[in-house]
């Protein structure tokens, strides 16, 4: 029998055995870095919420992967943020920096030259310097006006060589300056979407039934006193599978759907003979035009159907929405 590749690269556990290692070996790792907080990161959220610039992340190698991702984070949360290389720094991006702005450093070393050399730089301009570093005795944590100890005691690598455990440590902390900065600032999820236009988040936070419903002569309405025949040519003019049935205030009495339709074939209603009153459902759904679309969403899910009309405070049909329009605007 051949021997198959993961017995051939000579691995000294099994592969599930060695993955449960390192997750566990990170978990552990994260959780006592949330024991060792201290009055250090209750000081560098005061110094970031009152910053009049923007916090510019920096960090070379692993730690400026993590650092780009920070100050995504921290950009799309309500802190204005973005990252700096700083070799890239040394070279002119140093303009780039204000006295108004906050530096967050990230280094598990501390020791980093490309960092090194823009420190002075930066707090010679005035700006005020965040450090996340693994050695509270380094150049780097000795320079900061506030150091965030990220330390571990081990790596996940099995050589103890590859940044894993660190800096998924480093990742974690920023995080957590990230989320605690959006709670302060009372960032809702309508900001968050509004960071996030293009995404499905923002669709579904941003889109109002009213910004995709059908209105004026687009919404399928007829009177009491209509006859079941002209609920149905209405039912077909507009397209939507259903039709609204409306009192002289045009306020909705009920509704007639493809699927009251079924039924009434099934119990032997003449078409002719019968007005739209008589089979109507008098219950309709509905929702107001300044509410969210994933509410209809929700809504047609929890009634099973597929339309729903709409009205104002005072009750007036002012328009009509079925599945078909949330799918067409992507909220669903």
């Amino acid at each position: 029998m051949e021997t198959s590749k993961l017995q051939k690269i000579g691995a000294t556990k099994a592969p599930i055995e060695l993955a449960k290692e390192v997750l566990l070996i990170e978990a552990r790792e994260v959780e006592a870095l949330a024991h060792r907080l201290d009055e250090n990161f209750n000081r560098a959220i005061d110094l970031i919420l009152q910053c009049q610039g923007r916090v510019v992340v920096t960090g070379i190698g692993k730690s400026g992967h993590i650092g780009n991702k920070i100050a995504a984070t921290l950009a799309s949360t309500g802190t204005p943020a973005f990252f700096m290389h700083p070799a890239e720094a040394s070279h002119g991006d140093l303009g780039m920096i204000t006295k108004d702005d906050v530096v967050l450093a990230l280094s598990n070393s501390g020791e980093a030259d490309e960092l090194l050399t823009i420190i002075h730089p930066i707090k010679r301009m005035g700006a005020k310097l965040i450090s996340i570093t693994g050695n509270p005795k380094s150049t780097l944590s000795k320079a900061a006006d506030v150091f965030l100890d990220a330390h571990v005691s081990q790596e996940a690598c099995p050589l103890g060589l590859a940044p894993t455990a660190s800096t998924t440590a480093a990742l974690a902390l920023g995080d957590a300056l990230a989320v605690t900065l959006l709670d302060l600032r009372g960032f809702s999820s309508e900001d968050y979407a509004r960071s996030h236009p293009g995404g499905s988040l923002g669709r579904r936070l941003l889109v109002r039934v009213k910004d995709i419903m059908r209105k004026g002569i687009e919404v399928p309405s007829v009177g009491k006193g209509a006859s079941l025949k002209d609920g149905l040519l209405e039912m077909s003019r507009k397209g939507l599978g259903m039709t609204a049935i409306v009192d002289d205030s045009n306020h909705p009495v009920g509704v007639f759907t493809d699927g009251d339709l079924r039924r009434a074939f099934e119990s032997g209603v003449d078409v002719t003979s019968t007005t739209i009153w008589e089979v109507m459902n008098s219950k309709p759904a509905n929702i107001g035009p300044d509410q969210l679309a994933v509410d209809a969403v929700e809504l047609m899910e929890q009634r099973k159907i597929s339309a729903l009309l709409v009205v104002d405070a005072q009750g007036t049909l002012v328009g009509a929405l079925n599945m078909h329009d949330l799918l067409i605007a992507k909220v669903v």
